[in-house]
């Protein structure tokens, strides 16, 4: 797996008062969203080579080989159609396009690896980076929006290779909208590629009425061939626990100390999330070296809780620690969040904010 980059140290207390996310409201124009659908930077440099599969999960091991097996696949696909249909198994020049899925779809919980083994995927494609993609399944759904269907489908014909992260559906209109745009993008000849902590034939349950959109979701099913990768949270193994929350005053004087640093109240923080959508969150952290938070405590309800995890999500793609007083963040969400179907996504948020607070540790030090 790849490690997390050592925090930023504090520099010496800064003139200027510290940045603030709830000052923040980001305008991210239709260009920027398709030229940064690239591996984040945390996930910039990682390669097959570079994960580290745990010896008593096989599975990890598999993984690895089905994806370098699919990447030389791609590899053949640059020299013609030949090499496309050659990626799925078949024979050589079949007049029509071959049956079966066109892609694979990583299954398993958080913390094994799956958008490590994604990115190195993306960044073993032989292709331009111009002709390939790779985002988040919220970042896909925007650009939707914001390009609309037809120039989404446009744009992303062309590509190799399509990378979609933390692919899970929420709500029926996302769960239409994205079966018809892959369908389309299979249909030119893209190829697939996905995380999830959810199996694609079991996508929304729990979330909507899923049986009513059974044909969209196993249309979905279709595109794929599932890769079950089993093991413990990387994150979390053999470390030490993390760091109990700081006080109001430290984290506020680290906040000062810290050059790049933001500080922030944490209810105020959740208010403005529900004032800047969610494809945002990532502009949002644009610059920052390190996220402090004062007051952490349970957030409210499920929607706050929803982009409580888009940002979490972000922040640990930019490898921004974050420092916090309050509760610890394995407090943030109730029982009753952590038993429903969203708890996959909120395990995540824990695991990954738990992550950045032992990085931003450091930071803590000397204070």
């Amino acid at each position: 797996m790849s490690s997390s980059s050592p925090a930023p140290r504090p520099g010496p207390i800064a003139d200027a008062a510290p940045l603030s996310l709830c000052a923040r409201e980001p305008h991210v124009p239709a260009d920027r969203l398709v030229a940064e659908m690239v591996p984040p930077p945390r996930f910039d440099s990682v390669r097959f080579s570079t994960y580290l599969p745990d010896p008593d999960q096989p599975s990890q091991t598999e993984a690895v080989r089905v994806l370098d097996g699919f990447a030389a696949g791609l590899d053949g696909a640059a020299a013609g159609g030949s090499g496309r249909r050659r990626l799925f198994g078949f024979g050589k020049a079949p007049k029509k396009a071959p049956a079966g899925p066109r892609g694979v779809y990583l299954d398993g919980g958080y913390g094994v690896g799956k958008t490590h083994l994604l990115a190195s995927l993306w960044h073993a494609t032989p292709a331009e980076p111009s002709r390939k993609a790779f985002g988040t399944f919220v970042e896909l759904t925007n650009l939707v929006g914001a390009l609309g269907f037809q120039q989404t489908v446009r744009t992303l014909s062309g590509h190799r290779l399509l990378c979609i992260d933390e692919f899970e559906l929420d709500d029926p209109g996302d769960t239409v909208l994205v079966s018809t745009l892959l369908g389309k993008l299979v249909e030119a000849g893209v190829a697939l590629a996905a995380t999830s902590n959810t199996l694609p034939g079991k996508l929304g349950e729990g979330r909507f009425a899923a049986a009513d959109f059974l044909r969209e979701i196993q249309g979905l099913s279709a595109h794929f061939r599932a890769l079950r990768i089993d093991g413990e949270d990387y994150r979390h193994r053999g470390l030490p626990e993390a760091p109990a929350p700081y006080s109001d005053e430290l984290v506020t004087r680290t906040a000062h100390a810290t050059e790049g640093a933001s500080l922030d109240a944490f209810p105020d923080l959740l208010d403005h999330l529900a004032r800047v959508h969610p494809s945002r969150y990532g502009a949002l952290t644009d610059g920052l070296r390190a996220v402090c938070l004062t007051g952490v405590r349970p957030v409210p309800d499920q929607s706050t809780a929803l982009r409580l995890v888009v940002l979490a999500d972000r922040l640990y793609d930019r490898e921004v620690p974050v420092l916090a007083s309050g509760l610890p963040f394995d407090r943030l969400f109730s029982e009753e969040m952590l038993k429903g179907g969203y708890r996959k996504k909120y395990f995540r948020a824990i695991s990954r904010l738990t992550a950045l607070a032992r990085d931003a540790g450091r930071l803590a030090e000397d204070r």
